[in-house]
């Protein structure tokens, strides 16, 4: 594809995301069934974070885009740096982890993290536009526009900060409210919780190395 095209693409998938970050926390803010979906804030959810993450690097991939046509490609280093940064590290494990661990989870027993009474509220669109698109977008991304990787330990290093952050997020919501932001966690043991963190890890980890 020419740069224009991937311009383009950035811009759209962009203002499609800046859609989606105002459009979700909308939904049911006066319906009493939806009041844990609300309390807390977006940030007890992964995949609210992850549409939010996603926002923030094609807003980054579009200011490359502009900056290297107006400035020129070695006066951007930094951004061009960040960019691929923030896409290896963080932007694609991020929305393949949600995609996969999300699906498998819905099929297995979708009870665990997207109740059925949820359906009353979220349009299927919106489910796919929170777990489905997520992941061909990344994908595109990864075709379109290579992306340079940081060495492994920078980048194991980043991915495993951000992992140890949203766990602790999790089990402070859960202590100052006795719930637990996705039910899956209600049906384990504290063990389980523990290998399920740690698997979360491994897994995101993978993604990061799938180069």
């Amino acid at each position: 594809m020419t740069k224009t095209t991937t311009c383009l693409y950035h811009f759209v998938v962009l203002n499609w995301y800046i859609f989606l970050n105002y459009y979700i926390p909308q939904i049911g803010k006066d319906e009493e069934k939806l009041k844990e979906f609300h309390d807390g804030g977006r940030s007890k959810y992964l995949t609210l974070l992850n549409l939010l993450l996603q926002a923030v690097f094609f807003g980054v991939a579009c200011l490359d885009d502009v900056l290297k046509r107006v400035i020129g490609r070695k006066d951007i280093k930094f951004i061009t740096y960040f960019r691929d940064l923030l896409f290896t590290t963080l932007a694609f494990p991020l929305s393949t982890f949600v995609f996969l661990v999300f699906w498998s989870l819905f099929h297995y027993d979708r009870s665990l993290v997207y109740p059925k009474g949820l359906d009353d509220f979220f349009p299927a669109w919106v489910n796919h536009a929170m777990h489905t698109s997520i992941f061909p977008f990344s994908l595109a991304e990864t075709v379109l526009r290579p992306h340079n990787y940081p060495s492994k330990k920078l980048g194991l290093s980043l991915l495993g900060a951000c992992n140890f952050a949203y766990i602790i997020r999790i089990l402070w919501r859960y202590v100052q409210t006795g719930n637990w932001v996705y039910p899956v966690f209600a049906s384990l043991s504290p063990l389980g919780i523990i290998l399920f963190f740690s698997a979360s890890y491994i897994l995101s980890a993978s993604l990061y190395l799938h180069r």
